[in-house]
């Protein structure tokens, strides 16, 4: 089932975020972020650092370095596959399973880069409507949930 939600600004998109969060009982669990550059992927990331105690100040773009962890209850693992080509992105998948097994929130950028979805993850759809308007649809990943990529 999906869930919709609209946002006009990204404090909105934070709230969402949290009340995602809440809908996954605050429970370990990896979140594909999808949606275009400046789409409102990393205010969604903020709003679940904020939600697990962290410092949602503290959180920007891990383009550049692929993931950033963030202090919390639990801990967010943020990634970002924006920058690897596909084959990279195979390369960095170990790493990937490595934080999903850590346990905490594992945040992904650009999650439609994915090989495959991760089965029992929330795949959080990002839509820019204009202006500032954004549309998130959020649903669990089931193993027969197609990639929209």
């Amino acid at each position: 089932m999906t869930e919709t939600y609209m946002s006009r600004s990204e404090e909105e998109t934070e709230t969402i975020a949290r009340d995602v969060l809440a809908l996954c009982n605050r429970a370990a669990t990896t979140i594909l972020l999808i949606g275009d550059l400046g789409a409102g992927k990393t205010a969604f990331v903020r709003g679940l650092v904020g939600a697990t105690g962290g410092d949602p100040q503290d959180v920007s773009s891990p383009t550049f370095v692929l993931m950033q962890e963030y202090a919390g209850d639990p801990t967010v693992y943020h990634v970002d596959l924006y920058r690897l080509r596909p084959e990279e992105v195979l390369d960095f998948e170990p790493q990937i399973h490595d934080l999903i097994d850590r346990g905490g929130i594992v945040a992904i950028e650009w999650a439609d880069r994915l090989p495959t979805l991760y089965d029992g993850a929330v795949q959080v759809n990002i839509e820019d409507q204009g202006d500032d308007d954004r549309l998130l649809a959020v649903e669990r990943v089931t193993a027969a949930t197609p990639s929209r990529a």
